[in-house]
């Protein structure tokens, strides 16, 4: 019965994403008010779970895990607290835990752990959200998208290769995630995204702060690499089909 009960929120939020991609897709230069709704539906927020539980993780400020969050809270208590505090507007992101990772060259990049509730909501506005951003993308684009990867995008060039083309045009923002400007951000989601309340989710998440050695900073630009929305996580996810 549970099997079933899954299969049928997968369902579910399938048909949601194919109504809102085809929306977009049908009209290119729609905007979309109504959404805050369906991030609270019950049904999003069980995929979101589990898109976060598959994607595993350490766990945030709070220190809460998944094994006490399924042994000893319970899953649908969990998420029934989520969706009481969306449905009140009483939601409000703690700030992400900041770790660092090192990269390839000796320096380190900043990561921001997200608590897994958190983590949660982030994955519920991408399920519903994507859709509509999803439209707009060429078929030549393959960074951060469901069901595309670098793999793809080099047996493209590897194509066209074949039909002569003989340059190769690489090209790097350094430090783009760090310091890319809220307000600039914000507008690019106003483009497709128009219900305050999905925005305001977004805005609170950019400017929730990171807590190092026991300090919260706040952050005036940047987004932080960790969470759900990110385009490492997006990366890594294997989106729900909607297409």
């Amino acid at each position: 019965m549970i099997a079933k009960a899954e299969n049928t929120s997968l369902e579910r939020v399938r048909v949601l994403q194919r109504k809102l991609y085809l929306a977009a897709k049908t009209n290119p230069t729609r905007k979309f008010g109504v959404l805050y709704d369906k991030v609270c539906q019950i049904d999003v927020l069980w995929m979101a779970y589990k898109q976060v539980r598959a994607n595993k993780g350490a766990p945030g400020i709070d220190q809460q895990t998944f094994e006490v969050i399924e042994k000893e809270v319970g899953v649908g208590s969990f998420l029934a607290e989520i969706q009481t505090k969306l449905m009140e507007k009483r939601y409000t992101p703690l700030p992400v835990k900041r770790v660092y990772i090192p990269k390839a060259d000796g320096t380190q990049r900043p990561l921001g752990i997200p608590v897994i509730a958190d983590r949660v909501v982030q994955a519920a506005v991408k399920i519903v959200i994507e859709p509509l951003f999803e439209a707009t993308f060429k078929d030549c684009s393959y960074g951060f998208r469901p069901r595309k990867n670098a793999q793809q995008a080099l047996r493209e060039i590897y194509k066209w290769l074949n039909f002569k083309c003989h340059w190769v045009v690489d090209a790097d923002l350094k430090s783009y995630f760090d310091t890319i400007p809220h307000d600039k951000l914000l507008l690019s989601v106003r483009t497709r995204v128009i219900d305050r309340s999905v925005v305001k989710l977004i805005e609170m998440w950019l400017t929730a702060g990171a807590m190092e050695e026991m300090k919260i900073r706040k952050e005036t630009t940047g987004t932080p690499q960790g969470g759900e929305i990110t385009p490492q996580t997006i990366w890594q996810t294997s989106a729900i089909c909607f297409v």
